[in-house]
């Protein structure tokens, strides 16, 4: 049995589920406890079952079998404890329950997994004197300091086989398919996605789209004797109309997007602007949900069972407060100050959006 500096540690996954999380529970739980002799105890529904206590101590046993296995055998919710709602007097007291939690079950460390939500609480909580180290979790790809997060690749490849099953489709009746996928403020999962899937139209929230740019591309291709298109359309996606609209709010010190909130999904918005523009008859596929379950890839089992034996070699050397990362093609890890609160956008000029132009992909900038 190797030294270790930390001798219990706790264990949470918060926010949306995610293919990979249990390889990562694995990954830290197996060496904590075989190679570290560490005490693991288990947290349930993220942040909320450490305000509320809801613990359990893990062994061996509970990592056995759940390599491969979709979602987290420890169960996650979206609590913000650290969020302030209207009417909601109590949300002052839970950062200091979840000190007591910590101090009850005599915790050295916590483990955080999750995306930017989860990082920031994570970091928030080690401002209170609370040792943290987070894992990076999300299908979006969009946490700072990390080239690639767990869970990513996997709805990349959900993603990908459904534009492939769409074809088929496209083909056989001449329609437009739109592929909503996720991706809310940044377009990592629909770039990706979208250039391996052969989408004819990519559209991600990093571009602002001109829908006469879009409705000339698919014209044109159908003048060519296309008569089928492919549009993939991240869920924050926006027309630049829309985004010199957001802008204006902004600048007015509006917090809330009432721009894309009162509007229908993206996909369906587009849609809808095709038709008019263009008389096509385009279709709409909300892949949803379908992007964040199931079984990891083989990439995502290996990336997250790397990252979980990372963070249990900082917590053998008491390093806390970092976050594990996947840089320059190895792990390592950062001080997790560096990721809260911050989000990695597309960058405007990476090598997918040149790649894809340079196949005539239309991202809804240029004709």
């Amino acid at each position: 049995m190797a030294k270790s500096v930390t001798k219990a540690i706790g264990i949470l996954t918060a926010g949306g589920d995610c293919p990979g999380l249990n390889a990562a529970i694995r990954g830290i739980g197996k060496a904590a406890i075989g190679k570290y002799g560490m005490q693991v105890v288990g947290i349930s529904s993220g942040f909320y079952g450490l305000i509320n206590n809801q613990t359990r101590i893990l062994s061996d046993r509970d990592f056995s079998g759940i390599l491969t296995q979709g979602g987290t055998i420890l169960g996650s919710s979206r609590e913000k404890p650290f969020a302030k709602r209207d009417g909601d007097d109590t949300s002052g007291d839970k950062p200091a329950m979840m000190v007591e939690t910590y101090k009850k079950l005599h915790l050295d460390c916590l483990v955080c997994l999750g995306g930017n939500g989860t990082q920031t609480t994570a970091y928030k909580l080690s401002q209170l004197g609370v040792n943290v180290i987070g894992l990076p979790k999300t299908i979006d790809n969009d946490l700072a300091e990390t080239d690639v997060t767990f869970g990513f690749h996997s709805a990349v490849a959900v993603a990908t086989e459904a534009i492939d099953r769409l074809h088929t489709t496209a083909t056989s009746h001449n329609r437009i398919m739109i592929v909503e996928v996720m991706g809310r403020k940044a377009g990592w999962l629909g770039l990706f996605s979208g250039v391996a899937g052969g989408g004819d139209v990519i559209l991600i929230p990093e571009i602002p789209y001109d829908p006469d740019v879009i409705a000339q591309h698919l014209v044109e291709r159908a003048r060519k004797g296309k008569q089928f298109s492919i549009v993939v359309v991240a869920e924050g996606a926006v027309s630049k109309k829309e985004a010199e609209e957001r802008e204006k709010s902004k600048k007015k010190g509006k917090k809330k997007d009432k721009v894309v909130s009162a509007r229908p999904t993206a996909g369906y918005c587009v849609a809808s602007q095709i038709q008019e523009s263009t008389g096509m008859e385009a279709r709409v596929t909300v892949l949803g949900y379908l992007q964040r379950g199931g079984i990891p890839t083989a990439y995502d089992r290996l990336l997250a069972t790397s990252f979980g034996t990372e963070a249990a070699r900082l917590l053998a050397k008491g390093k806390y407060n970092r976050m594990v990362v996947h840089k320059d093609g190895e792990v390592t890890n950062v001080d997790i100050e560096k990721v809260a609160g911050r989000t990695k956008l597309v960058p405007l000029d990476h090598e997918l959006i040149e790649c894809g132009r340079l196949v005539e992909t239309c991202f809804g900038d240029e004709a």
